[in-house]
C-alpha cells in the first residue's frame, strides 16, 4: 500500500517537472540563455567567483568534475578572503523557490571554506546567512533549495558568499543557480509575516508558520535585521504539513526593528518575509491635574492631559489617587476631562495622579505628576458622649467622655470646649439668680478634664461642644450636682436686732453662700457687760437650736440693760460655718416698787398726809431720783384712776407753783436723793418744806388729793420712771363720808369698764362674723386663689404696756414660721395682738401649715379686686360678634390681648413651696381646696395626694355652670403611675386626654403610663384593648380591673401628638375634631374627663376652655372666654401660660362657630346632600356653595414671610409657578445631595386622614428639576406616584416632559432608575420603577409604582369619569397597602387643584372605611392648611361631595 502511494506521488511529481519549468537561473554554459541568468559580482568582497567551463581546460584536475560553474580555488587565496556573488533584485507576490547545486571539496579532506546564502531585502544589510555549508562534501554536486517569502513590492536579492578557510585547499562551485515558479519540495515555505505592535515593556510574539515539508526537528530561527538571531521557539503543529513557531521579543521603550523567519536543513533553508517590530511607549501626562473644587469628601479636578509623554492614540483616562500617608491605592475610570473624587476622608492630603492608557496589553502609561491637595473638614460626626463624673467633690467635678477619634472629629484641626453654667444668688432682696456662664478649652486627645472652684451643692450643668472649621456639635447638657460643704458665714449685716429690757428680738439671713442644704442654726449667746452692779459678768454662755426654716429668734429671761455677745452660725451636713457675731445691749427698765397694795396713810391732818416710802428697786440702773407727786382732785377735773403696773407717769417736773400758773394737775412736792431713802421711811406731804428745789406746799383742806410715788433711773441718755398711788386725801369736810364715796365710786367704774371692754369685744367679734362670711360667699362665687387661714393665739398675757409700744413698732415680716420656742410663740401672739397679724394674713407656723394643707405642696396667691365681680369690665360676647371682637382686640393700641391676658395675674403672690415629690413644677402645686383627694392607703396615711384639680366652672352665680366636669393634672411620673390610675378609678374617669408627647425637644415630658399589652400597677391592672392611629391623635382603648372589685372599667385614652410645648398649633382644625371625638365617646354618666400635658397647665387649661365655651356657644349663643380663663385660673395656677394660647382659644373657637359641625354620617350622606343642593330661593345660594364659600373664608392666605425659602432668588428657577407656592411650614427638604445643589423643591408634606405627612404634593416636573423629583422620591421613602396631568400640557414656558425611562434605565444625578414592568388600559398606565441611590447604596432599592391618570382631560377642573377615578383611588389604596410606611407623591400641572382633589377623596374615603362617617370640608381644610390652593374650585369642592356619594352607594349595593 505505501510503496503504490510513493510511486503514485514519484509519477505526479515527474510529470509536474516536465509541465512545469524554471522562470529564471544560471546554468553558465555557453549555450544558455543570458537573459534567464544575470548576475554580478560583489563589490565589497576580496575577490571575484571565476566562471569554470572545463570542457576548454587543456589540463583539467582531477578535483573538478565536468561542467560550466562558478568555482572559488581556496589555495588562490588568502584564509577568511570572501567572494559575493549576486543575482538580479527579485519582487514577487508569492513564495519563492530558489533551487541551485554547490560543490566543496579538497582532495586530502580539509576544509575549503564556507559557502553561505544571504537574502537581502529591498537593498538593506546582506543579513545572516539564511544557508551555509562548511568543509569537504565530497566530490559531487549537491543540490538545495531556498523557500523566499518575500512578498511584493519588497523585493529580495540573493548573495552567495564563498569564504576562505585558513588551510587554503579545495574548491568551492555553483552552478544550476534556478528560478522555479512552484513551491519547493525539499524545504518548507513561510506564511506572510505581519507586523507586530506592542507597549514597551510588553512581549512581542511572532508567529512563523511553515507549510511544506516541515519537521519539528529542524530548526527554526527569528533574525533580526541587525543579523541577531533568537531561536528556542514555541512550536506547534496546525496540521500535517503547517507547522507554526512562535517567538517571544521582549519590547523595549523606543525600539522598533524588523524581523523575519528562517529554517533551516541539510535540504535548503525558507525565509520570510520582514515583519517590524513596531514598540509604543504607553502615554503618560506633563501636567499635573488641577483642582477645581474642594469638599470634605471630595475633590473636583480637571485632567490636563492636553500635553503627553508617549504615543496615542488614548483610549482611556483613570485618576489614580491615595492618602499621603498611605501605600493603598485606588485607581477610577473618568469619562470626561473634570472629575470628582468621591467618598474622601475628610481633612486628608490626597495625591491624585492620571493615568492615561492606549490600545493593546500595557498601554498604561505611568502616573503623571501627583496633585497633592487636602479636603475641607467636615462637620463633626456626631457630639461627643458618656459624659460622666468619675469624682464629685464640693467645689470640683472630674469628668470624662469618650476617647476622642478623627473618626468624630472629621478634622485634624479641631478644638473642645467644655461649657458649664449654674445659678448663683445675685444677693438681692429680690431672690433672683444669676447665670454664671463659662467654656474651657480642653487638650486634644484627652477625654478628662476637671472643673474647679464650682460653688458647692449647685447643679452644674455641662457640655460639651466639638468644633472644626465646618462645624459644631454639641452634646446634650448633663447635670451634675456638687457635694455639700460647710456653708458660709451669715453676714454681719443681715442680722438685724430689737432690743427690750429683758428680751432681743434677733433676726438673720440665710447664708448668701450656703453651700448645702442649711439643717439648722446654732445661736449662741452670753453677758459680757452690764450697767446692773448685780448682774454677774461675764455670765454663763447659752446655746439654741433652730431649724433651717427658722431665721429669727426671741431671746427672753434677759436682765435689762445688759450687753449680750450673740453669735449665729448655720450648719448643713458637712458642719458648721463661720461665725457671726454682734454685740446687743438691752434696755434698762424703770425701777419696781415693793408694794403690794395701796398702802394706808400713816397720818393725817388737815393740811398734810403722811405716807411709808419704801426704796425701789433698779432694773439695770440704779434709782437716780424719787419723786413725790400730788394730783389735786375734784369734780371740774376728773384724773383717770391709775393702778399698779400704769406707765403713765408724770415725767414732766411741775413745781406747785408752775403747776398753778400752767393749771396743770400735778406738781412736784418732793425730790429725793437714793442715798437719802436707804429703807422705808415716812414722809409727810404738805410739812412746808422744800426738798432738792421743790416745796412741800401744805395741802388744801377743801381739796381732794391723790399721792403718787416716782422712781426714776436714768443711764446713757435713757430714762425709765415707774410710780404708784400711795394714798389719797379727801377734803376735810367729812372725811370719812368722802373716803367711802370715793372708794365706792371707784368700785362702779371697775364694773362699767369691764361691761363696757366685753361690749365692744363682742361688736367687734359680730363684725368680723359678718365681713368673713361675705368674702367667704364672693370668694365661693369668685373664686380667684383661696386664702390660707392663720389661727391667732390669744392667750391672755401680762406683759406691760411699754414692751407693747415697743413690739408693735417691729418689722411685722419677721413674724415668719415658728415651731420650738415657747418664748417665740408667746412673741407671735404679742405681735398678733398689736396689729401684725393684718399684714402677715399669708405667713403661719409649720404645724400650722401642715394642718391646712395636709402635707401637700401648695403654692397660694392672694387677689385683688376685680371689676369682673360687677360684670361691667369683661361682658360675654355674642357669637355673632365674635369676628368683630377677635379683630379690635387685635389690631386695639390701648387695651388688646397682651392687656387682657397680663390681667390674670394682678396682685398675684405666689407663696413658698411644701412638697415638691409629687409635684413636677413648683408654680404648678394644686390648690388644696379644689385638688383631688385619693382615699388613703392602709399603710401610708400621707396617701392621699396627686398633683391634680377639679375643674369646676362657674362663670357667674346664676349663668353657665359646670362642676367638675375636668380633672386636670400633670403628665405623670414614674412614681406617680399607680396614683394617676387609682384617680381614674376612684373618680370612675373614663376618658384621658393626653396633650403632649412622651419626648419633646429631646427632654422626656411625660412616663409612659400605659402598658402596650397588659401591666400591672398597684393593684390596678390595666389591658390595652386596642389602639387607632390617626394623622393628629391616637385613641387607645384600656380595660381596667382592681384586686378585690369585681366589675371592669373601660378606659379610653386620646392622645393628642400635633400640640408642641409651650406654643400653639399652626391651625385649629385638628384640635376641635379631637375635642369633638371626645366629647361624642364619652358617656354621659361617666365621671370626670381627665386632662393632662406635660405640666398640667397651658395646653391642658386651653383643651379645657376650648370644650367649655364651645358649649356655652352653643346652649347660650354667647361665650365668656376672660372669665372662663380666670375661673380656671382660680382652681390651679398657670392654666394658661402664655399671650399666644390665649389668642389661639379665640381663634379656635371662632373658627369651630365658623365652620360648625360639617360631618356626615355615611347612611344619612345621600339624603343630606340632596339638601345641601337646593338653592334657597331668598338668597339664590345653595348649602354647599355657601359651605365652599366658608372654607375660602377660613383658608390662611400666606405672606411672603411665609414662603420666604421659595422665594429665595436661587430657587426660582425651580417653581413652575410664582403665584402658588408651598409655605416654609410645609416643605419638603431634599436629603440627597447632589453637587452644590440646594435642597429645596416645589413640595409640600400633607396629612391624610390616617396618617401625618402621607401625601407630598408637587407640580409636574420641570426639566431642571427631574433629578430632584427623583430625590425626592427616594429621600421620602414614596412608593406611589400619581399623575394627575397630560405630558406636553402647558399653559406656561415650561412643557409637561417625560420625567421617567421608558424604557430600559436611567441615572438622574446621584440616582438610577429603572422600569420593570408597565401595564396599561383605557383609564390608567401602571408602570413599575427600581430607584437606586448609587451614593448610599447599603440603603438598598426603592420599588416605585407609577400611576399615570388618562381620564382627566386638559383644561377641565374634575376628571371625566367618577367610576375610573374611584378605580384609580382604589388600585393607589391596595398598592400603599402592600408597601406598608410609603407616601404617595401626587403631581398635576400646578400641585394645587387636582392634587388637592385626589387627596382630599383619598381622606374622605378612609373616613368612610374607618368611622363611616364624610366630612368633605375637614378634608379640604386639612389640605389646605398645609397648601392654600388645594381643592381649589367650586366644581372640584362638589366633585369630593359627588364621590364620596357614588362610594357610599357602592357600599351600600354590597
Amino acid at each position: 500500500m505505501h510503496s503504490a502511494a510513493l510511486l503514485l506521488m514519484l509519477a505526479v511529481r515527474i510529470y509536474a517537472d516536465s509541465m512545469e519549468g524554471p522562470t529564471a537561473g544560471c546554468t553558465f554554459d555557453e549555450d544558455s540563455d543570458p537573459s534567464l541568468c544575470e548576475y554580478r559580482q560583489g563589490q565589497e568582497d576580496d575577490f571575484d567567483w571565476q566562471l569554470i567551463r572545463t570542457y576548454n581546460w587543456l589540463h583539467p584536475t582531477p578535483d573538478l568534475l565536468r561542467g560550466s560553474f562558478m568555482m572559488v580555488n581556496s589555495s588562490q587565496h588568502f584564509g577568511g578572503q570572501r567572494a559575493q556573488l549576486l543575482l538580479l533584485p527579485l519582487s514577487e507576490n508569492d513564495t519563492h523557490c530558489i533551487q541551485f547545486s554547490y560543490f566543496l571539496y579538497s582532495r586530502d579532506g580539509h576544509s575549503p571554506g564556507d559557502l553561505q546564502v544571504h537574502i537581502r531585502v529591498n537593498g538593506g544589510s546582506k543579513g545572516s546567512a539564511v544557508w551555509n555549508i562548511s568543509g569537504s562534501q565530497g566530490r559531487q554536486w549537491h543540490q538545495v533549495e531556498l523557500a523566499v517569502s518575500t512578498f511584493w513590492p519588497s523585493e529580495y536579492q540573493v548573495v552567495f558568499e564563498a569564504t576562505v578557510s585558513e588551510e587554503r585547499q579545495g574548491y568551492i562551485a555553483l552552478d544550476d543557480i534556478v528560478l522555479l515558479n512552484y513551491p519547493c519540495y525539499k524545504v518548507p515555505h513561510f506564511s506572510r509575516l505581519g507586523d507586530v505592535e506592542v507597549n514597551a515593556g510588553q512581549n512581542a510574539s511572532f508567529q512563523c508558520v511553515a507549510t511544506g515539508k516541515v519537521s519539528e526537528t529542524e530548526p527554526f530561527l527569528l533574525e533580526r535585521r541587525s543579523g541577531a538571531v533568537l531561536d528556542a521557539p514555541a512550536l506547534s503543529r496546525l496540521s500535517h504539513k503547517r507547522l507554526m513557531a512562535t517567538f517571544q521579543v521582549e519590547a523595549q521603550r523606543g525600539e522598533q526593528d524588523l524581523y523575519r523567519c528562517v529554517t533551516l536543513s541539510s535540504r535548503g533553508a525558507a525565509v520570510s518575509n520582514f515583519g517590524e517590530l513596531i514598540v509604543r511607549v504607553p502615554p503618560t501626562p506633563i501636567a499635573p491635574p488641577q483642582l477645581l473644587r474642594a469638599g470634605p469628601t471630595y475633590l473636583i479636578i480637571q485632567l490636563n492631559t492636553n500635553s503627553i509623554v508617549g504615543d496615542g492614540p488614548v483610549i482611556r483616562r483613570e485618576i489614580q489617587y491615595r492618602a499621603s500617608q498611605s501605600t493603598w491605592t485606588e485607581t477610577h475610570g473618568v469619562g470626561s476631562l473634570t472629575y470628582k473624587v468621591w467618598h474622601l476622608e475628610p481633612d486628608t492630603e490626597y495625591h491624585i495622579s492620571v493615568l492615561l492608557t492606549r490600545p493593546g496589553e500595557g498601554g498604561t502609561g505611568a502616573p503623571g505628576p501627583p496633585l497633592i491637595s487636602r479636603t475641607k473638614c467636615a462637620e463633626p460626626m456626631r457630639a461627643l458622649r458618656g459624659l460622666t463624673a468619675t469624682e464629685i467633690q464640693p467645689r470640683q467635678l472630674a469628668l470624662q467622655w469618650e476617647p476622642l477619634g478623627y473618626n468624630l472629629t472629621r478634622c485634624h484641626t479641631y478644638s473642645l470646649s467644655l461649657c458649664y453654667r449654674y445659678s448663683m444668688p445675685t444677693g438681692g432682696s429680690g431672690g433672683n439668680n444669676a447665670t454664671v456662664r463659662e467654656c474651657l478649652s480642653v487638650e486634644r486627645n484627652t477625654s478628662r478634664f476637671t472643673l474647679r472652684d464650682l460653688p458647692p451643692f449647685r447643679s452644674v450643668h455641662v457640655r460639651l461642644a466639638l468644633s472644626n472649621p465646618e462645624g459644631k456639635k454639641e452634646s446634650r447638657e448633663v447635670t451634675f450636682q456638687t457635694e455639700e460643704d460647710i456653708p458660709g458665714g451669715i453676714a454681719p449685716e443681715s442680722l438685724t436686732f430689737t432690743p427690750l429690757d429683758d428680751m432681743i428680738f434677733l433676726k438673720w439671713e440665710e447664708p448668701v453662700e450656703p453651700n448645702g442644704l442649711i439643717t439648722q442654726y446654732e445661736i449662741s449667746y452670753q453677758s459680757i457687760e452690764s450697767s446692773d452692779p448685780g448682774i454677774n459678768v461675764p455670765g454663763p454662755r447659752r446655746t439654741v437650736s433652730k431649724l433651717r426654716n427658722e431665721t429669727y429668734h426671741m431671746f427672753s429671761g434677759l436682765h435689762p440693760g445688759t450687753t449680750y455677745l450673740v453669735s449665729v452660725r448655720a450648719r448643713t451636713t458637712k458642719g458648721f460655718g463661720q461665725t457671726a457675731l454682734t454685740e446687743i445691749t438691752t434696755n434698762i427698765s424703770a425701777p419696781v416698787f415693793d408694794y403690794e397694795d395701796v398702802p394706808s396713810p400713816l397720818s393725817e391732818s388737815e393740811s398734810t398726809i403722811t405716807v411709808l416710802l419704801r426704796p425701789a428697786l433698779g432694773r439695770g440702773a440704779p434709782v437716780s431720783a424719787y419723786q413725790v407727786v400730788v394730783v389735786e382732785e375734784d369734780g371740774a377735773r376728773q384724773v383717770r384712776r391709775r393702778e399698779l403696773g400704769s406707765v403713765d407717769c408724770f415725767p414732766t417736773p411741775n413745781s406747785y407753783n408752775e403747776a398753778q400758773a400752767k393749771g396743770a394737775p400735778h406738781y412736784y412736792t418732793a425730790e429725793l436723793a437714793p442715798s437719802s431713802l436707804p429703807e422705808a421711811t415716812p414722809f409727810t406731804v404738805g410739812d412746808n418744806h422744800t426738798y432738792n428745789g421743790y416745796w412741800n406746799s401744805p395741802l388744801d383742806p377743801t381739796r381732794n388729793y391723790l399721792v403718787y410715788f416716782q422712781a426714776t433711773s436714768n443711764f446713757r441718755g435713757e430714762t425709765r420712771i415707774n410710780c404708784i398711788r400711795i394714798a389719797r386725801k379727801a377734803a376735810c369736810k367729812d372725811s370719812k363720808r368722802a373716803l367711802e364715796v370715793s372708794q365706792h365710786t371707784e368700785d362702779m367704774g371697775l364694773i362699767l369698764g369691764a361691761c363696757a371692754g366685753g361690749l365692744v369685744v363682742l361688736i367687734l367679734l359680730l363684725g368680723a362674723v359678718v365681713v368673713i362670711v361675705k368674702k367667704g360667699r364672693d370668694f365661693y362665687s369668685y373664686p380667684y386663689y383661696p386664702r390660707k387661714k392663720v389661727a391667732i393665739n390669744k392667750a391672755a398675757m401680762s406683759y406691760r404696756q411699754e414692751k407693747s409700744r415697743k413690739l408693735s413698732s417691729l418689722d411685722c415680716s419677721m413674724t415668719e414660721q415658728s415651731t420650738l420656742q415657747q418664748d417665740e410663740r408667746m412673741a407671735h401672739s404679742f405681735m398678733d395682738a398689736h396689729g401684725c397679724n393684718a399684714r402677715n394674713e399669708q405667713r403661719s407656723s409649720v404645724n400650722e401649715s401642715s394642718s391646712l394643707l395636709g402635707g401637700s405642696p401648695h403654692r397660694h396667691c392672694r387677689r385683688k379686686s376685680s371689676p369682673y365681680h360687677t360684670g361691667q369690665l369683661h361682658p360675654a360676647v355674642r357669637v355673632a360678634d365674635l369676628l368683630q371682637h377677635i379683630n379690635q382686640m387685635k389690631t386695639a393700641e390701648g387695651y388688646g390681648f397682651k392687656q387682657e391676658y397680663e390681667s390674670f395675674f394682678d396682685g398675684w403672690d405666689v407663696t413658698k413651696k411644701k412638697d415638691k415629690t409629687k409635684g413636677r413644677h413648683d408654680s404648678l402645686l394644686s390648690h388644696d381646696r379644689h385638688r383631688v383627694k385619693l382615699h388613703s392607703l392602709l399603710a401610708d396615711p400621707s396617701s392621699d395626694y396627686v398633683n391634680a384639680n377639679y375643674i369646676d366652672i362657674r362663670i357667674n352665680r346664676e349663668g353657665y355652670q359646670r362642676s367638675n366636669h375636668f380633672i386636670a393634672t400633670q403628665g405623670p411620673k414614674q412614681e406617680m403611675i399607680y396614683d394617676f390610675w387609682r384617680m381614674v378609678w376612684q373618680e370612675n374617669c373614663f376618658s384621658i386626654v393626653m396633650i403632649n408627647k412622651l419626648v419633646e425637644v429631646g427632654r422626656m415630658k411625660c412616663c409612659k403610663y400605659w402598658p402596650d399589652d397588659t401591666e400591672l400597677y398597684g393593684d390596678i391592672k390595666i389591658t390595652l384593648l386596642k389602639t387607632e392611629t390617626l394623622a393628629e391623635y391616637t385613641v387607645r382603648t384600656f380595660a381596667m380591673e382592681r384586686r378585690g372589685y369585681p366589675a371592669k372599667h373601660e378606659v379610653c385614652q386620646f392622645h393628642f401628638t400635633s400640640w408642641p410645648e409651650h406654643g400653639v398649633p399652626y391651625h385649629a382644625t385638628g384640635l376641635l375634631a379631637f375635642l369633638r371625638r371626645v366629647k361624642a365617646s364619652t358617656p354621659p354618666d361617666a365621671g370626670p374627663v381627665v386632662v393632662h400635658c406635660s405640666m398640667g397647665a397651658g395646653r391642658t387649661g386651653c383643651y379645657i376652655v376650648l370644650d367649655v365655651m364651645l358649649d356655652m356657644a352653643e346652649c347660650e349663643g354667647v361665650v365668656d372666654i376672660y372669665n372662663c380663663v380666670k375661673t380656671l385660673c382660680s382652681r390651679r395656677i398657670n392654666m394658661i401660660q402664655t399671650e399666644e394660647q390665649y389668642v389661639f382659644i379665640h381663634d379656635a373657637i371662632l373658627e369651630a362657630c365658623l365652620c360648625g359641625e360639617t360631618a356626615i354620617p355615611a347612611n344619612e350622606f345621600a339624603l343630606t346632600y340632596k339638601e345641601m343642593l337646593k338653592v334657597d330661593s331668598q338668597s339664590n345660594t345653595s348649602q354647599l356653595r355657601e359651605e365652599f364659600q366658608t372654607l375660602n373664608s377660613v383658608t390662611p392666605h400666606l405672606d411672603v414671610e411665609e414662603c420666604s425659602i421659595s422665594l429665595m432668588p436661587r430657587n426660582h428657577e425651580k417653581n413652575r409657578s410664582m403665584d402658588v407656592l408651598p409655605p416654609d411650614r410645609s416643605l419638603a427638604f431634599l436629603v440627597t445631595t447632589e453637587g452644590e445643589s440646594s435642597n429645596y423643591i416645589n413640595a409640600a408634606l400633607a396629612d391624610s386622614f390616617l396618617r401625618p405627612a402621607a401625601f407630598v404634593v408637587t407640580p409636574h416636573p420641570l426639566p431642571g428639576t427631574t433629578t430632584d423629583f427623583w430625590r425626592l422620591i427616594y429621600d421620602y421613602g414614596c412608593t406611589s406616584v400619581v399623575m394627575l396631568n397630560q405630558l406636553n400640557q402647558s399653559n406656561s414656558a415650561w412643557p409637561c416632559l417625560q420625567y421617567w425611562p421608558e424604557p430600559g434605565l436611567q441615572k438622574f444625578g446621584p440616582m438610577t432608575v429603572e422600569l420593570l414592568s408597565r401595564t396599561a388600559d383605557d383609564d390608567v398606565i401602571i408602570r413599575l420603577f427600581r430607584v437606586q441611590n448609587i451614593t448610599r447604596l447599603q440603603e438598598g432599592q426603592l420599588v416605585v409604582r407609577h400611576f399615570q391618570f388618562l381620564r382627566w382631560s386638559p383644561y377641565r377642573d374634575v376628571p371625566d369619569s367618577k367610576k375610573a377615578f374611584l378605580s384609580l383611588l382604589a388600585q393607589v389604596h391596595n398598592w400603599q397597602l402592600e408597601c406598608g410606611e410609603g407616601r404617595t407623591i401626587v403631581h398635576c400641572l400646578n400641585g394645587g387643584g387636582r392634587s388637592g382633589t385626589f387627596c382630599a377623596c383619598t381622606m374622605i374615603l378612609e373616613m368612610i372605611r374607618h368611622h363611616s362617617v364624610a366630612d368633605v370640608f375637614f378634608a379640604a381644610k386639612t389640605l389646605r392648611n398645609s397648601k392654600p390652593n388645594m381643592v381649589e374650585t367650586m366644581e372640584q369642592y362638589r366633585f369630593c361631595y359627588e364621590l364620596a356619594l357614588e362610594y357610599v352607594e357602592c357600599l351600600e349595593v354590597r
